[in-house]
This record gives structure tokens, C-alpha cells and sequence, in this order.
């Protein structure tokens, strides 16, 4: 499947255009600045995380994230917002050169089920933080920066090749979410 194919994937099941996504990481102020650097994006991931494994009432939704920690889970996402939002390549210190978002996830069992969900889990996460919760032109990017992102990640999985996948290399038999 070509990238465009998968652009029109993404745009078809989120409803956001890979255009329309990339204007969160070029906002001025970037939102790394605007959120409060990076004490703001550890903030954000706590409470997205927060959410996640509060989530109960979704045991397969708590399900994808059973094979890492909730501090692992924040760290990781933390380093990758910030460096993706105008802040230091933390990220890229832990992790290396590519961030293959698409590879790292392809060995979980999700589909476009668990990405609206991931994504209703980061709105409420906005929502409550002190500093984005008041920002609704970096909220409005963000929503549509998470909704593309997530939806892409999906699609490209079910394409993915054994030497793309970075994140492992079996993909988890179980249900797919």
C-alpha cells in the first residue's frame, strides 16, 4: 500500500486530512512552548495515562497497554511530544534515529476501534490540563494531529513487514481491539 493510499486510510476512518495534522507542529508559539515545555507534555502524558488505566469499564482497551508499564507508557509518550512539538530530540535520545510510530505500534492488536478511543482518552486529557485546557487553537490542532496520527498507525500496521516493525517482532495473537 502506498503512503498516499494510507493517507486516504487515515483521512477516511478519522476524518482528518494528513494536512490538516501537520499544523500542530507548526504553530507559533510551538506547543512545546505553549504548554509549558517539557514539565507541560509530562503533565499531559500523566494524565492521559491517568485515564487509561482508569479506564475499567474497557478492559480491552487496558488490554493493548498490558505488556509495558504505566511509567514507561508516560515516558515514552512524553519524550515523543515534546521532541514532535517543538522541543528537545528526547525521543530520539531513548529510542534512536527514526520514531517509526507506525513500527512501534504494529505489534499490538489495534484497530479503529482503539484508536478513536486512544484519542477520546487525549481529548479529556487537554481538557484537564492546567495550561492546554485554556488553549483552543492548540487543543483544536492536537485533536487533529492525534486523530490523523492514530488512524495512519492502524492502517500501516496491517501492512507492515517483519523488518518494519521496531516496537517487536511478533505481533500479539489475540483479539484485535
Amino acid at each position: 500500500m502506498s503512503k498516499q493510499e494510507l493517507q486516504a486510510a487515515a483521512l477516511e476512518h478519522g476524518g482528518v486530512s494528513y494536512e490538516e495534522s501537520l499544523v500542530a507542529a507548526k504553530l507559533e508559539p510551538s506547543v512545546y512552548e505553549r504548554i509549558g515545555k517539557e514539565d507541560g507534555f509530562l503533565k499531559l502524558s500523566q494524565l492521559f495515562y491517568d485515564r487509561v488505566y482508569d479506564d475499567t469499564e474497557n478492559q480491552w482497551f487496558i488490554n493493548i497497554f498490558s505488556s509495558s508499564t504505566k511509567s514507561s507508557a508516560i515516558d515514552n509518550q512524553y519524550r515523543f511530544l515534546v521532541q514532535t512539538f517543538g522541543g528537545p530530540a528526547l525521543y530520539r535520545e531513548k529510542k534512536g534515529k527514526y520514531t517509526r510510530l507506525a513500527g512501534r505500534h504494529a505489534n499490538f492488536n489495534i484497530g479503529h476501534r482503539s484508536a478513536s478511543h486512544w484519542v477520546e482518552h487525549m481529548k479529556h486529557a487537554m481538557e484537564n490540563h492546567d495550561i492546554l485546557g485554556k488553549d483552543d487553537e492548540a487543543k483544536k490542532h492536537l485533536i487533529n494531529y492525534f486523530t490523523y496520527t492514530s488512524h495512519y498507525i492502524v492502517a500501516a500496521r496491517e501492512y507492515m513487514r517483519e523488518d518494519q516493525l521496531s516496537g517487536g517482532t511478533q505481533l500479539d495473537p489475540g483479539q484485535n481491539w
